[in-house]
């Protein structure tokens, strides 16, 4: 397992948002958290990134401890150093991009390696170029975000979150502002990151690229995870009143 959430809890202003939320992610898998907006979907994202604290859980990233009881009741967090390199283990594609507008695309994608994890401009820019090929973005290096499609946003933000050769990749609502054949070429550049080995962990409403593209399926309701089979059993026997309005 690259990713192990165990007891995970959250609340926002005495609003319950996560309630013990349990999975794994294996090496090379990928798997599709579904839900209606408002689910707790998004808050996962951001507990396993640091972006928010849980109230209460553990977070284990490729064996080491984001955050874990610490036997009497209290959650404690990684220290400094030891965050620094979970963050190296964890890439994250946001649904709206978050590119640096005032940065080209070579910008975007060397950014954090060498100013927040200290990388040699050269390794870098070498890193960022390689995966510039690797999603035919290789001529658009020194372009700006305005000057691309939607279909290469998104390509740019998987490249910047690959920058660091992550083992887990966290992506938001990935197809939301994309057009059926661009959805295609994502699904693909993702389906390449897992044969590579990396775990891919996916937030979507969108049922048919989960379909398309997950091994694995969890469907949340009111902060709670109510159903996580593999993908076949998950769309052939929809057993479950609030899956089938969900899908309908």
């Amino acid at each position: 397992m690259v990713l192990k959430v165990q007891g995970l809890y959250k609340s926002f202003k005495r609003k319950p948002v996560l309630k013990n939320i349990n999975f794994e992610l294996g090496q090379g898998e990928i798997l599709a958290i579904l839900g209606r907006s408002g689910v707790g979907k998004t808050t996962i994202l951001r507990c396993i990134n640091n972006l928010v604290k849980c109230d209460r859980g553990i977070i284990n990233v490729d064996q080491m401890y984001l955050c874990k009881d610490d036997g009497e009741g209290n959650t404690v967090y990684a220290k400094p150093q030891q965050m620094l390199q979970i963050r190296k283990k964890l890439g994250l594609v946001f649904q709206n991009f978050n590119l640096f507008p005032h940065m080209s695309v070579l910008g975007n994608i060397v950014e954090a390696p060498i100013n927040v994890f200290g990388i040699s401009k050269k390794e870098a820019k070498d890193r960022a170029m390689d995966l510039l090929e690797m999603l035919e973005l290789s001529d658009k290096a020194n372009s700006y975000p305005f000057e691309l499609s939607g279909g290469q946003k998104q390509r740019v933000a998987i490249a910047r979150a690959c920058a660091l050769n992550p083992k887990i990749m966290c992506l938001d609502e990935p197809t939301s502002a994309l057009d059926p054949e661009l959805r295609e070429g994502i699904a693909s550049t993702i389906e390449n990151l897992a044969k590579d080995g990396m775990g891919i962990l996916i937030i979507t409403h969108d049922m048919n690229f989960a379909k398309r593209i997950a091994h694995r399926i969890i469907f949340m309701d009111e902060g709670q995870i109510i159903k996580e089979c593999s993908k076949e059993e998950f769309f052939n026997n929809i057993d479950n009143e609030r899956i089938k309005s969900f899908i309908s």
